[in-house]
């Protein structure tokens, strides 16, 4: 395509990439006081109604602390021009995991207005990543998976998402809250629940304190937690569900595969601290190790990868 650059985005960009991910934004609604839905142009919502269809990028304002958050840790953020104006981005973390991952470079957003401007902005990832470039797709998503296998991309892990109640267990653990954020903590370290990502691009997400200036938001907790199990050190992270707030979705990283105990002390702090049920993302071979049953979700992902 002529005309076409792709280069790191700046803070001057935010307005465009936050209109990149606006525009698949069919309808904009607010909920009244008695449940009921309305259609509102973009401008009449708050910035918290903006964030619910679809996070920080929705709002300028909020999509310029998440790029400038992303810029200060190395996130690898790229805009694609089209005679001067911004027409794609791309947003990817590089990461350090145990095998199947190793080192790579994640895919976490991948927008734009063309076919060709989406081929450039991943040949230009192909070329940052090394030494492998990795990426979660729907398992339903048959067009994203064909596009990606057109570039040798193949699947080498599959992500399955269950719910299960919060129980008391019997097991000896410290739970205290953590809030260091540099993500030099989990390098190397297995993401053991919660993995439907990247171990990094869920972790920029979830620890760093981002949103204290917006009381709506942080209203939904996020419990920051560094636990010892029966030997074992981890991170945990239980994010209340928006809609259920007698929920969580779970999150763990450890520099150790997953141990019965710490998943007893995952369960046995969410029960304590009044949560009915926990939502999370199991390695099959863990689930032999929960005594309640599990209920599997919809929620299907598998991770495609290329080594560069």
């Amino acid at each position: 395509m002529n005309g076409l650059h792709i280069r790191p985005a700046t803070m001057e960009d935010t307005g465009a990439i936050s209109a990149l991910f606006r525009r698949r934004i069919n309808v904009w609604q607010r909920f009244d006081a008695e449940g009921r839905v309305d259609e509102l142009p973009y401008e009449q919502l708050t910035i918290y109604e903006r964030w619910l269809h679809g996070g920080a990028w929705m709002s300028l304002e909020t999509a310029a602390i998440f790029l400038s958050h992303l810029l200060r840790v190395g996130g690898v953020t790229l805009v694609a021009e089209v005679d001067g104006a911004v027409a794609g981005y791309a947003e990817a973390y590089p990461g350090d995991e145990p095998p199947p991952y190793g080192k790579h470079l994640h895919i976490a957003h991948l927008i734009t207005q063309a076919e060709t401007i989406k081929d450039a902005l991943l040949q230009h990832l192909l070329g940052m990543a090394k030494p492998r470039l990795t990426v979660a797709l729907s398992t339903y998503d048959t067009e994203a998976a064909a596009f990606y296998q057109r570039y040798g991309m193949q699947p080498i892990a599959n992500l399955r998402q269950y719910t299960l109640s919060a129980h008391a267990g019997q097991s000896f653990y410290q739970a205290t809250e953590h809030l260091p954020a540099d993500y030099a903590q989990i390098a190397g370290w297995h993401m053991l629940l919660g993995r439907l990502e990247s171990a990094r691009a869920h972790w920029e997400l979830l620890w760093p304190r981002l949103w204290e200036a917006f009381p709506q938001i942080t209203a939904q907790k996020t419990h920051r937690l560094h636990f010892s199990a029966a030997g074992q050190e981890a991170f945990v992270c239980y994010r209340q569900q928006l809609y259920a707030p007698r929920s969580v979705d779970v999150y763990c990283w450890s520099p150790r595969p997953p141990s019965k105990q710490l998943l007893v002390a995952i369960s046995d702090w969410a029960h304590r601290e009044n949560y009915r049920s926990l939502t999370l993302v199991i390695p099959e071979t863990m689930t032999k190790w929960l005594d309640q049953e599990l209920e599997e979700n919809p929620q299907r992902q598998e991770i495609y990868a290329v080594e560069v």
